[in-house]
């Protein structure tokens, strides 16, 4: 009996200390506090940092608290366009669906509920719904070139019930970024971050207008940086697994310090839902299209006349490449500043004006900022020999080969794709 009681005592004990082992396990082993440890929380310090290798629980409700204001719903009304049933949500043309099997599934998010009075095949009135933010004290507002995209009335309402028409300074649906204007004062703003400080893993925060439903906030990690997509070769998409949705397109991207670092612009969807991969728009590529749109009305871009794309280990090793980092020419435009400069289908770019070029959106975004007209240095591999040429930059002038609709071009001269 008494060793009966004695097995039974030691069966206990083990049980105790299993179940106060495991509590001091998720406490130390970084897996989050459980909600039993909620007592002892009010005696604990709170802090933000985390250290390297160590994961802790994330509040975002002093952001939304803080900046949840400067986040507006912006509601379009306008005439559509004719489309096909099968036509994809960026407007390119099917011949582009058929080239990349994926290409119909990378989906602006804009939210547009057209009125159709004729059927798919005919125009109407579109209504549509978005997000943006504030960005000055004086109604400067970002969002996405779609949202506003063939808009003929533009509202946007604030948190606080205000409703405003905004005017449209411009447009740049390359890298699909909007600046719009309202007549306001001391309003509520955002503070812009540095993307390229951002690390995949990192937590970050969406608030948005998904199907209407006004500062909706949803949260997740980055999941990718410099994500190139089909039919947007040029714009390095930030990939987190924040739930966005219709009327999140246009909305900010936060970290962890309450800064914006991207506008959700695109997601990944079959049948149009949350499938845990959407893209944004770094914010420091939509602040100097913002600085160009107020300015000038309009986006003048460096142009060097190639198409590019990314290596991978199969290639870097036909290539004879050490590294998987570089823009990979497969084609070249004639008499475009590339082919005047010597460039070769088959070059693989490291380097431009002293910067590194990791992927081949780099080189898109880094000629992108260079001013017509000025000189630039490119650092190549060709046939496994490093060389340096000069080229005079270009002005980007159309959306040809960033679009990819050339069919020619789309099967690449490297018989690669």
């Amino acid at each position: 009996m008494k060793s009966k009681v004695f097995t039974q005592s030691i069966i206990s004990a083990s049980i105790l200390a299993a179940a106060v082992g495991g509590y001091v396990y998720f406490e130390d082993g970084s897996f989050g506090k459980v909600q039993a440890a909620n007592v002892a929380e009010a005696s604990l310090p709170v802090s933000h940092s985390v250290s390297a290798g160590i994961a802790t629980a994330t509040d975002f409700s002093g952001i939304v608290d803080r900046y949840g204001a400067a986040v507006v719903n912006i509601s379009v009304i306008g005439k559509t366009q004719k489309v096909s049933m099968h036509s994809n949500a960026q407007g390119d043309d099917d011949d582009n669906a058929q080239q990349d099997p994926l290409f119909d599934f990378f989906r602006h998010f804009g939210p547009l509920m057209p009125n159709m009075p004729h059927g798919p095949q005919g125009g109407g009135m579109m209504r549509g719904l978005g997000s943006g933010f504030i960005v000055s004290r004086d109604g400067l507002i970002l969002t996405n070139a779609h949202v506003v995209d063939g808009a003929q009335e533009v509202t946007v309402k604030l948190t606080d019930r205000r409703e405003f028409k905004a005017k449209v300074l411009g447009a740049d649906k390359r890298a699909d970024v909007a600046v719009l204007k309202i007549d306001a004062k001391d309003l509520p703003t955002v503070v812009l971050g540095d993307p390229a400080l951002t690390k995949v893993g990192e937590p970050v925060l969406a608030i948005g207008s998904p199907f209407g439903f006004e500062n909706t906030a949803t949260a997740g990690i980055v999941s990718a940086k410099s994500r190139t997509l089909p039919g947007d070769p040029s714009v390095g998409f930030m990939q987190t697994d924040v739930a966005v949705n219709p009327g999140n397109s246009g909305g900010p991207l936060f970290n962890l310090k309450g800064e914006v670092i991207a506008i959700n612009s695109q997601i990944y969807s079959q049948p149009g839902g949350y499938q845990g991969l959407s893209f944004a728009v770094p914010i420091d590529i939509a602040n100097k299209v913002q600085a160009q749109l107020v300015k000038y009305g309009k986006v003048t871009r460096g142009y060097l006349g190639v198409y590019t794309q990314e290596l991978d280990q199969a290639l870097a090793n036909s290539f004879n490449l050490k590294k998987t980092e570089g823009a990979l020419i497969s084609s070249i435009e004639k008499d475009s500043p590339a082919d005047k400069a010597g460039l070769q289908p088959g070059d693989v770019v490291v380097g431009f004006n002293g910067k590194p070029v990791d992927h081949a959106s780099d080189l898109s975004g880094m000629v992108a900022d260079v001013a017509p007209g000025v000189s630039g240095r490119l650092e190549i591999i060709r046939k496994g020999e490093p060389m340096k040429l000069s080229v005079t930059i270009g002005e980007f002038k159309n959306a040809k080969l960033a679009q990819n609709d050339d069919p020619k071009l789309s099967r690449g001269r490297l018989g690669v794709t």
